[in-house]
């Protein structure tokens, strides 16, 4: 077993077979892809199944991958253009399976009453604007707000010019806002 090898070494021993060394590749890699996924698709269920083909189809086109950019951008382009993709052909998620499927929070024994459902309530507010944004609009806001990647990462993940990648996520933020800015008035 591949032990303490680079990333480019951990790809070259996945491109030559294997298998080990790219289940490293997976392993380092699947908890920060779900993170990302099921920002955008919103529902436990089908981030699992997005990052399982993502894997899957990064394994089969490995011998594609040219290194131009790091291998989590790569998974991540794929991930990303699965989740946009099964989005558009289903109807959209409802909010209401977004909340039963994303995990309690640990409860804060410091906490004064109230607290922990207010935090629930922003939460919820939070996801159902995210929920209510374009897949392209929300993908933009997840890689940027928590990926933390930079401009010129986000567009090569998703394949655009860094002045769309600005575009989208100014467009993203407003409309956030809006949306979160309409639910506290209601």
């Amino acid at each position: 077993m591949i032990q303490q090898e680079t990333e480019p070494g951990l790809v070259a021993a996945a491109v030559q077979g294997n298998r080990d060394a790219y289940g490293q590749l997976v392993r380092k890699y699947q908890d920060r892809l779900m993170t990302t996924v099921y920002h955008v698709v919103q529902d436990r269920a089908d981030a699992e199944d997005v990052v399982q083909e993502t894997f899957l189809r990064a394994f089969v086109h490995l011998r594609t991958f040219a290194g131009r950019s790091a291998f989590f951008t790569w998974l991540c382009r794929i991930a990303l253009n699965l989740a946009i993709g099964e989005h558009r052909r289903r109807a959209r998620i409802s909010f209401r399976q977004a909340a039963e499927s994303s995990p309690d929070e640990p409860v804060d024994r410091g906490d004064l009453p109230g607290d922990r459902l207010m935090r629930e309530e922003s939460l919820s507010q939070i996801q159902k604007a995210l929920a209510a944004l374009a897949p392209d609009q929300r993908a933009v806001l997840v890689l940027r707000t928590v990926e933390g990647l930079n401009y010129q990462e986000i567009s090569q993940v998703l394949d655009l010019n860094v002045g769309t990648v600005r575009s989208r996520l100014h467009r993203a933020r407003m409309q956030l806002r809006d949306l979160l800015q309409n639910a506290d008035a209601a």
